[in-house]
């Protein structure tokens, strides 16, 4: 494999989900993880991981501040939710250590598709279609 392509990879996801972050608030999970499985060959859990760890840095220090900015930010329920966060996402990570890697990778994959089904339900119902 050339050694550039990894490189050239994480360039990709990262400006990908760093463009879907501050436009719908997402990028972890529905991309960099996939991205990272998919592209670049990380296992389930692996990818995970990483995911976390590159979220950390640059949505905290970016996309938030330019949100505050322009009045977009409830600092009392950012606060809240992100204790609570902390302690979910702990949780979460003990149980998918517990799991097999096809197993967590199919919970995510029935978790993306029923979030994906309800986003469009609900858009088409906003739209008057159902």
């Amino acid at each position: 494999m050339n050694p550039q392509l990894p490189l050239l990879l994480f360039v990709l996801i990262g400006f990908v989900s760093g463009v879907a972050s501050g436009l719908f608030g997402i990028g972890g999970g529905v991309l960099i993880v996939p991205g990272l499985v998919y592209l670049v060959g990380l296992s389930q859990h692996r990818a995970t991981g990483t995911s976390l760890a590159v979220l950390l840095p640059p949505i905290g220090l970016a996309a938030v501040v330019e949100y505050y900015r322009h009045g977009n930010v409830d600092l009392r329920a950012a606060v809240i939710m992100a204790g609570t966060l902390f302690v979910g996402a702990w949780v979460g990570a003990v149980y998918a250590n517990r799991l097999s890697g096809p197993y967590l990778r199919l919970a995510f994959g029935v978790f993306i598709v029923v979030l994906g089904l309800s986003l469009i339900v609900g858009a088409m119902r906003r739209l008057g279609w159902i």
